[in-house]
């Protein structure tokens, strides 16, 4: 009897547990917002690090558990019946096109000035740098761990020695930027009135601080929908996400079969499609929906319970991903390393909100958390930041990202179809393929910039030196 799973869901149980008490308790970490799952990752940092190796426990199973609950967040959020908070007017159309511009943004900025940092490495002080190394840092900070590995994982053979522990080197860098990074972001933001006054004001309640409501006290969350003698309703909506999972699956498996008649090439396309699972995922669950809807029964979806099943997914998976860190991959590369790092958190902790104030027109700062979570670790890190300050997404911050996401993605797949470029110009001793690589990153910079002033009309450029632009200033 294999126990290795359960092993560790229970250590990761424990370390979510010690999160909560150790918020409950510490005034400091109450004051600064610090979601439990953060506080449990962290803590699952150190004991895999250090002590699991003496008990010979892994970290293995982590990476699969982060890889699965990411698409079941995914899923929880598509499935989410959109009739009761479905806008009149055109505002859901306008966030649509504003987030589609805001993530596509992150991924020409991360890829085009990681390879610029690259290439003046490489014209300085580190002439054999592997040209590649630039990619882990949109691969670590905007896909996330699991996509960090598989994608760097091809790059060795071919002269990266090591890559695959440089990505998740540059993953466990932008979880941290976005869990410390987005905590400083909203106690600013509630000092500096860019959270409506309502809900500072509730961030501000004790319940909040200690994360746990006063006792005697509850809050709704969901309703029942379906008779306990015939099937649970948490049953029913985990069988929904199931199903929706086993059709995500079964498309990738059939293109994967599609693309293997291409050879290697096609192998190589649809390892990567499995990189990002989470976007058919979503289309999956959105089939589901409909087939549901066309039957007429969409009623038995509860807005509530899929979200109780999502922030499950959610303090998980962002407790996990912290769990399956290797401090030791930070020993390779650490100048290179260092570097990109540094460039990766002006990019997101300045740059990114600086033009999301300006573009959204809408819930920018609920919004502006979001795009911050995902552009530094992954879409959890993004609804945990969110919870905070939205936690029962109430705003459709979160659900108008997770829809956007799927666009932005048949918008990045040339970048996925090249990002092999830099690493075959290394090993075929062929630089021109890096400076391809590094003109097609440049082009979707520009079109950014080109498809953020046309967005953001006259607010694009207002007040240049504000770091945030609140609704006042507008």
């Amino acid at each position: 009897m294999d126990f290795n799973a359960i092993i560790n869901l229970g250590v990761v149980g424990a370390g979510l547990l010690i999160g909560a008490l150790l918020r409950a308790k510490v005034r400091l970490l109450q004051r600064f917002l610090i979601p439990s799952a953060i506080i449990g990752g962290f803590f699952l940092l150190f004991f895999y690090n250090f002590a699991a190796p003496r008990i010979g426990l892994e970290a293995g199973f982590l990476g699969d558990l982060v890889y699965h609950l990411l698409n079941i967040s995914f899923i929880a959020m598509a499935l989410r019946n959109p009739d009761g908070d479905k806008p009149k007017d055109g505002s859901a159309r306008k966030a649509f096109v504003q987030n589609v511009i805001a993530i596509f943004g992150q991924y020409g900025l991360q890829c085009f000035f990681g390879l610029l940092a690259t290439l003046v490495m490489m014209k300085t002080f580190f002439p054999g740098l592997f040209p590649a190394i630039g990619l882990t840092l949109p691969l670590g900070f905007e896909l996330g761990p699991g996509q960090a590995y598989s994608m760097t994982l091809p790059w060795e053979p071919l002269g990266f020695t090591g890559g695959t522990s440089v990505g998740l080197a540059m993953a466990a860098a932008g979880f941290i930027t976005g869990s410390i990074g987005g905590v400083i972001l909203i106690n600013i933001g509630i000092r500096k009135g860019w959270i409506p006054a309502e809900d500072a004001a509730k961030l501000r309640e004790r319940k909040l601080f200690t994360g746990f409501l006063a006792k005697g006290a509850s809050r709704e969350g969901s309703r029942l929908t379906s008779e306990g003698e015939s099937i649970d309703t948490l049953s029913y909506h985990v069988a929904l996400i199931m199903v929706s999972y086993l059709v995500s699956w079964a498309m990738l498996a059939i293109i994967e079969k599609l693309l293997s008649f291409l050879g290697p090439m096609g192998m190589e396309v649809a390892s990567t499609l499995w990189g990002v699972n989470f976007i058919f995922s979503m289309f999956a669950a959105a089939i589901v929906r409909t087939v549901i809807r066309k039957t007429g029964i969409d009623y038995t979806i509860d807005n509530g319970t899929l979200n109780r099943i999502n922030g499950l997914s959610v303090d998980l998976t962002v407790t996990a991903c912290l769990g399956a860190i290797s401090l030791t991959a930070l020993a390779a590369y650490y100048i290179p390393v260092i570097v990109l790092i540094i460039v990766g958190i002006l990019i997101t902790c300045f740059v990114l909100p600086w033009y999301s104030s300006r573009l959204y027109s809408d819930h920018s700062f609920y919004r502006m958390l979001v795009l911050f979570g995902t552009a530094t670790g992954t879409l959890p890190t993004g609804l945990s930041l969110l919870r905070v300050v939205d936690p029962d997404f109430k705003t459709p911050a979160a659900r108008d990202y997770a829809y956007a996401s799927g666009m932005v993605f048949v918008f990045v797949f040339p970048l996925i179809l090249f990002v092999n470029l830099p690493a075959h110009s290394y090993s075929q001793n062929n630089p021109m393929l890096f400076y391809i690589m590094l003109g097609i990153t440049l082009l979707y910079t520009i079109i950014f910039a080109v498809a953020y002033r046309l967005a953001a009309g006259r607010k694009a450029f207002r007040k240049i030196g504000t770091f945030y632009l609140t609704e006042n200033d507008r």
